[in-house]
């Protein structure tokens, strides 16, 4: 089970950090991921990172403005979003892939939590 948390109303320029649990299974070994939804779009692919080495890819929206990183002792990943738009306003999902290699296409992930809503006003 994945549990994302954090969003929340922030101004144009500033800053927010969204957590994600795992509980349920040890996801130390998966790729973690996030997606983001606006009103209207399709789910977008925001970034990933691998385990072990701890590689990353972003997508080049967010590149430079957004960090994502995990810490398995707590199951838990982080994307901490920097110098926000209104255009990142989203629900923004938490996900897990079980198998190697970071993905950047929603059917490649395995694991998805509930989202939560990033609005950013201008």
């Amino acid at each position: 089970q994945l549990q994302a948390f954090g969003g929340g109303l922030v101004q144009a320029g500033g800053s927010l950090r969204l957590s994600c649990a795992a509980s349920g299974r040890t996801f130390s070994s998966y790729v973690m991921g996030w997606f983001r939804q606006a009103p209207g779009k399709e789910r977008e692919f925001v970034a990933a990172i691998n385990w072990g080495v701890f590689s990353t890819d972003y997508a080049d929206s967010v590149k430079g403005r957004f960090t994502i990183s995990r810490d398995n002792a707590k199951n838990t990943v982080y994307l901490q979003m920097n110098s926000l738009k209104p255009e990142d306003t989203a629900v923004y999902y938490c996900t897990a892939r079980t198998r190697a290699g970071i993905r950047a296409t929603m059917s490649e992930y395995d694991y998805w939590g509930q989202g939560t809503l990033v609005t950013v006003s201008s």
